[in-house]
C-alpha cells in the first residue's frame, strides 16, 4: 500500500490525449472561425496553467516538509507548522484560490485537460472543507501512521545531507520534530477531551515506537545508539570523508545535533509517551469502530466518499464485498483443483500458511531471499512493460527493509515515491522482521502493486512529465492510485507473471485481501462489528497470517474508509476497459488505455471516467 500522509500528496501524471470529442456540424462554421475559438481556448488554458503554477508554488512554501520531499532544499531547516491554527489558515487560503479561480477563468472556454485541472482543484478545497466539521474525529498518533515515527523516518531517508550547511539544518529540523509533536499532542488531548481516542492498541503501538527512538545512546550510556543519533553521525562523517567539513567542524556539528536530541527532541518524546501512558486507561479494552464516537456515523460516511471518490454507502459497499468474495473464492477453488489438493479450500489454506516451501528462513538470509527474488520478479515484468504502456518512468525503483523501529510483525508493504529529478529512486519497503508472515507465493503481486506495473510506475510517470500543472503530479485521490495497483497485480498476469500456479494462487489471495476488507471496514464501522469478529472472517477467507490479519484489521479501526478504496477502484478501471474493448472492437489499443488511465495524473473516479470516454470517442474517429 501506499502510505497517505497528510504532509504529502501523492499523484500521476502522463501526456494528455488530444481532445476530438466534439465536432463542429454547423455548416455556417468556417476554418478561420474554428481557428479563432481554438486561439482563444488555448490561451484560456494556457493562463490558467500559469495561475496553477503561482498558486502551486504558494501551497509549496506553506510546507518545507513536502518542499523536500521534491527535493527542494528551500526552508530545509523548518518543519512544517502541524497546529490546527495553520491548517485553518492554509484552509482559508484555499478558499480565496477558488473564489479567484470562478471569478478569473471562463470555464467553457478551458480545453478538456485545463478543464479537468479545474475540477481537481476545486475538489480538492472542497474535500478539505467538508472534512472540517470531522476536525475532531480524526486520530492524530496511531501505530499505524504518526510523526511519532514518521519524523524520524523523514530526516534518516529524506533529508539530504550534501554540505555544511544541510547538516546544520538537519540538526535545526530535530528542533523541529520536537515542536511539530507538541502541537499534534495538543491536539490528541483535545480529541481526547471530546471522547475521540483511537484503540487501546494504537496507544500502545505508539508508546513503543516512541520508546524505540529515544532507548539508547546519547539519552542514556549504551553500546546502541538511537536512529537519529545514529544516522547524524553518519551523516557528518560522510561530509569528512569527502572533505566537506574537517574534524573540528565535525565535532561542533555532532555536539550540535546532541544539544537538539537532549534539549528538545528527548523531552517531546518523554511528554509524548507519559500523556499515553497516563491516558490509556480512558480506552476501550475492546476496539471499536468510529461510529462509537460523537458524529461518528457521519464523519465515517464522510471518510467513505472521501477515499472512494463516489457516493456508495456503507450498506452498498459491504453487498459489493460480499458479492466479490464469493467470486474469488470460486476462483480459489479452480486453482486449488488444479494443483490436484485433496481437501476444501480450508486445508488448502492450512496448506499454504504451514507449509515449508512456501516461506523464507527467519534468518538474514532469507530476508535477503525475499528482497532478491522480489527484485527478480520486477526485472522480468520490466521488459514487458513496452508492450503495454506507450509511456514509461525513467525513476529507479529499490527494495529494502523497513527501518528496524518502525518495523512491524506483518505488516503491509508500502511504497515512497522518488523525487520528481530521479535524485532518489523509489523505495518499495517490505517488512520481513518475521518471515512466515510473508509467504512466497503472495510475493509477487506485492511486487507489481507496489513496484511496476504499479504504484512505482504510476507515481514516477506523473512526477517525470510536464503537459498538466505542477499540482497535479502530487495530487492524491487513493481510489485512483490504489485502484490502479490492484489493477496492476491483475495486469501483471496478461503481462506473463504468476507462472507458478501458487503464486497465481497468490495474486488472488491478495485480491481477496482487498475484497474481504470491503466487508470488514463497514462491518467495523458501520455495522458494530468487534475486532474478533473482523478477524476471524478475515481467517474464514484468507490464507493470511494471523499476525498479519490483526495488523490489517488494527489498520482498518484506525483508518476508517480507506482500505475501501482499493477495490472500488480497481473494479471502475476494469469497468471502463470492458467497456472501451467492446466499443473499439479492432480498434482498442491496450497501450492507449493504460497511457489515458495514467495520463491525467490522480483524480476522482467521475472525472477517470470521463476522460476514458473522450478517449474512446477519439480512437472511434482516428
Amino acid at each position: 500500500m501506499k502510505i497517505a500522509l497528510t504532509l504529502v500528496a501523492l499523484g500521476l501524471l502522463t501526456a494528455c490525449q488530444p481532445n476530438s470529442t466534439s465536432q463542429d456540424t454547423s455548416k455556417a462554421s468556417t476554418a478561420k472561425e474554428i481557428s479563432s475559438i481554438e486561439e482563444v481556448s488555448l490561451s484560456e488554458s494556457e493562463r490558467l496553467n500559469e495561475w496553477f503554477a503561482v498558486k502551486y508554488e504558494e501551497s509549496l512554501q506553506m510546507s518545507p516538509m513536502m518542499l523536500t520531499f521534491l527535493g527542494r532544499k528551500e526552508k530545509y531547516d523548518q518543519v512544517d507548522d502541524m497546529s490546527e491554527a495553520a491548517e485553518k489558515k492554509q484552509l482559508e487560503w484555499q478558499a480565496q484560490t477558488v473564489k479567484d479561480l470562478k471569478s478569473q477563468f471562463d470555464f467553457e472556454k478551458l480545453d478538456d485537460e485545463a478543464k479537468t485541472s479545474y475540477g481537481v482543484w476545486v475538489h480538492q478545497y472542497e474535500q478539505a472543507l467538508a472534512g472540517q466539521k470531522y476536525n475532531h474525529n480524526q486520530y492524530i498518533f496511531t501505530q499505524f501512521n504518526g510523526i511519532q515515527a514518521f519524523a524520524a523516518q523523514f530526516l534518516i531517508n529524506f533529508h539530504k545531507v550534501e554540505n555544511e550547511q544541510d547538516m546544520i539544518a538537519y540538526n535545526k529540523r530535530i528542533s523541529g520534530v520536537a515542536k511539530a509533536i507538541e502541537q499534534l499532542l495538543s491536539r490528541a488531548k483535545v480529541n481526547a477531551s471530546q471522547g475521540v481516542r483511537p484503540p487501546r492498541f494504537a496507544y500502545q503501538g505508539v508508546i513503543e515506537q516512541s520508546n524505540n527512538l529515544i532507548d539508547g545512546a546519547p539519552f542514556v550510556e549504551s553500546d546502541n545508539d538511537v536512529p537519529l543519533w545514529a544516522d547524524a553521525q553518519r551523516k557528518i562523517a560522510s561530509l569528512v570523508a569527502s572533505n566537506k567539513i574537517d574534524d573540528k567542524r565535525a565535532a561542533e556539528l555532532k555536539e550540535q545535533a546532541k544539544s537538539a536530541l537532549n534539549n528538545s527532541f528527548l523531552p517531546s518524546y518523554q511528554a509524548l509517551i507519559a500523556w499515553f501512558k497516563k491516558d490509556i486507561a480512558n480506552t476501550d479494552a475492546i476496539a471499536k469502530g468510529v461510529s462509537s464516537q460523537p458524529n461518528g456515523d457521519d464523519f465515517y460516511n464522510f471518510m467513505l466518499k472521501a477515499s472512494t471518490t463516489t457516493d456508495l454507502t456503507s450498506d452498498e459497499i459491504h453487498s459489493l464485498g460480499l458479492s466479490e468474495v464469493a467470486r474469488i473464492t470460486t476462483e480459489m477453488n479452480a486453482i486449488k483443483d488444479k494443483v490436484a489438493f485433496e481437501g476444501d479450500l480450508q486445508a488448502f489454506f492450512t496448506f499454504i500458511k504451514t507449509d515449508e516451501q512456501f516461506f523464507f528462513s527467519n534468518t538474514d538470509e532469507g530476508r535477503m531471499g525475499y528482497i532478491s527474488e522480489t527484485e527478480a520478479h520486477l526485472n522480468e515484468i520490466n521488459k514487458q512493460l513496452p508492450k503495454f504502456f506507450g509511456i514509461l518512468p525513467k525513476a529507479d525503483l529499490v527494495v529494502k527493509r523497513v527501518e528496524a523501529f518502525r518495523e512491524q510483525d506483518g505488516a503491509a508493504q508500502h511504497y515512497f515515491p522518488g523525487t520528481p529529478d530521479g535524485s532518489r529512486p523509489g523505495v518499495y519497503y517490505a517488512h520481513l522482521s518475521d518471515m512466515s508472515a510473508m509467504p512466497k507465493n503472495e510475493m509477487e503481486g506485492v511486487a507489481y502493486h507496489e513496484g511496476n506495473p504499479g504504484h512505482h510506475m504510476q507515481v514516477s510517470i506523473a512526477q517525470e512529465l510536464t503537459s498538466v500543472p505542477q499540482f497535479r503530479t502530487q495530487a492524491n485521490f487513493t481510489a485512483y492510485s490504489e485502484g490502479w495497483g490492484l489493477y496492476a497485480e491483475l495486469l501483471a498476469k496478461e503481462m506473463g507473471g504468476y507462472q507458478d500456479p501458487y503464486s497465481d494462487f497468490g495474486r488472488l489471495v491478495n485480491e481477496m485481501w482487498r475484497a474481504v476488507r470491503l466487508v470488514v471496514d463497514t462491518g467495523l464501522h458501520a455495522k458494530g462489528w468487534t475486532e474478533e469478529q473482523a478477524v476471524n472472517y478475515f481467517k474464514e477467507k484468507t490464507p493470511i497470517a494471523e499476525e498479519a490479519i490483526i495488523s490489517e484489521v488494527r489498520r482498518y479501526l484506525v483508518l476508517p474508509g480507506q482500505a475501501t478504496s482499493y477495490k472500488i477502484g480497481m473494479l471502475k478501471i476494469m469497468e471502463l476497459r470492458a467497456i472501451a474493448e467492446k466499443t473499439l472492437g479492432d480498434k482498442f489499443d491496450i497501450r492507449g488505455f493504460h497511457d489515458t488511465v495514467l495520463g491525467g495524473g490522480a483524480m476522482p473516479l467521475s472525472a477517470l471516467e470521463l476522460r476514458v470516454s473522450n478517449w474512446i470517442d477519439s480512437m472511434k474517429t482516428s
